[in-house]
Order: structure tokens, then C-alpha cells, then sequence
């Protein structure tokens, strides 16, 4: 199995910077695609950004410009640079890896426990 730890998370005022850290453990696992999702109170669970073990990134629109995601294969680390941040990307956001595991078959989806991100305006 993988275990994923979020860091980074709290309160910054608008126009501040945050930067969320994503540590990866467990063995036998090769992660794909790792990334970072966002859900606000009675809103669904959102893409923000991921990264491949490629190197290809995607981001969500409203976030375009102002993060950056990137990763560290080796320590299996991924991180979101969030600057300029507003209001409305207050949120708990969550680390997401797409890994595949000795001895089960095909990538699964792994998450971690969450950390809050608040931007007060």
C-alpha cells in the first residue's frame, strides 16, 4: 500500500504564497501520476493539478498562472507553489498518486488525509 502526508497547509492573506508538500511511503509501489485536488464545504472534490513521472502537467483553469506543481521522483515527493492566492481558493486540499502496487493488479488511486488551505480577503 501507499501512504501519503500532506504538509504546508494554513492561513495566508490574498495575494499571499503557500507552497504544499506530498510525501509518499510504503514499498514495492511505482507511482504514475501525482497530483493535487481540492474540496470546499458542499462542493465536490476537484482536480487542481497533477504532474506524470514524465514530467507532463496538467492544471485546472481557475488555478492557470498562479501554481505550479512539481515533483520529486526520487523521494517520491510532490509539491503545489500556490501564489497569488484568493478567497476563493480556500479549500482542503488533498495529494492524490496513481500507483501501481506489488501484487495487486493495475494502478489504484491512493489519497492523504487532507490539510486546510485559508485565504482570508
Amino acid at each position: 500500500q501507499v501512504q501519503l502526508v500532506e504538509s504546508g497547509g494554513g492561513l495566508v492573506q490574498a495575494g499571499g504564497s503557500l507552497r504544499l508538500a506530498c510525501a509518499a511511503s510504503g514499498s514495492s509501489f511505482s507511482i504514475n501520476t501525482m497530483g493535487w485536488y481540492r474540496q470546499a464545504p458542499g462542493k465536490p472534490r476537484e482536480l487542481v493539478a497533477s504532474i506524470t513521472s514524465g514530467g507532463t502537467t496538467n492544471y485546472a483553469e481557475p488555478v492557470k498562472g498562479r501554481f505550479t506543481v512539481s515533483r520529486d521522483s526520487a523521494e517520491n515527493t510532490v509539491y503545489l507553489q500556490m501564489n497569488s492566492l484568493k478567497a476563493e481558493d480556500t479549500s482542503v486540499y488533498y495529494c492524490n498518486a496513481k500507483a501501481v502496487v506489488s501484487g495487486f493488479p493495475g494502478a489504484r488511486n491512493y489519497w492523504g488525509q487532507g490539510t486546510q488551505v485559508t485565504v482570508s480577503s
